[in-house]
């Protein structure tokens, strides 16, 4: 049951941080990947195990949101921002468990 709630809701903050990317008013990439960046490290603190699967939830948000309404394929970049913030805070609670 966490876990499909984590899912949910690293899916819907990937959703958030897509729908406020694609704003027209907004072109701060770099607030975009630290916010991509926090949020999945987040998520791989809180169950390291599914790292790729908090990367992926968030990371697809974003992208099919920019995709969708810019077409804007240069936005498959939030994976990668994605990736490196889940595995980072897998890494940070590895290293305060030790």
């Amino acid at each position: 049951m966490r876990l499909w709630l984590l899912f949910l809701l690293a899916l819907a903050v990937g959703l958030l941080i897509g729908w406020v990317d694609t704003r027209p008013t907004w072109d701060d990439a770099g607030i975009t990947a630290a916010a991509i960046l926090v949020t999945t490290a987040a998520f791989g603190a809180a169950m390291p195990k599914r790292a790729w699967l908090w990367a992926l939830a968030v990371g697809s948000g974003i992208a099919a949101l920019n995709i969708a309404q810019a077409g804007n394929f240069a936005a498959l970049v939030a994976f990668v921002f994605a990736f490196a913030g889940s595995y980072a805070g897998v890494l940070v609670r590895n290293i305060l468990r030790a």
